[in-house]
């Protein structure tokens, strides 16, 4: 991922991690694809939440497009869409 992308995704993040890591969770970058789909990893109780489908696509993924719109998904590594 370049570095550009990088620090503007963690700097997203961390807009959010304060709700994430009050519930004992966190998100780690794992990559940016090149069709710009973001691919993190819940860690924490985020990663076995049952919430946490919700947490990404309302709280992390939503933070991430406003911020950085050239991003078109985001989605985990670890959690199972229901």
């Amino acid at each position: 991922m370049e570095e550009h992308f990088r620090e503007r995704v963690e700097r997203a993040l961390d807009s959010i991690r304060p709700f994430l890591e009050a519930d004992g969770g966190n998100v780690r970058i794992v990559e940016l694809t090149p069709d710009m789909v973001l691919r993190l990893e819940l860690t924490g109780t985020c990663s076995s939440c049952p919430m946490s489908t919700m947490t990404l696509k309302a709280g992390v993924e939503e933070a991430i497009k406003r911020d950085i719109p050239e991003i078109k998904k985001v989605e985990a590594v670890n959690v199972a869409i229901a």
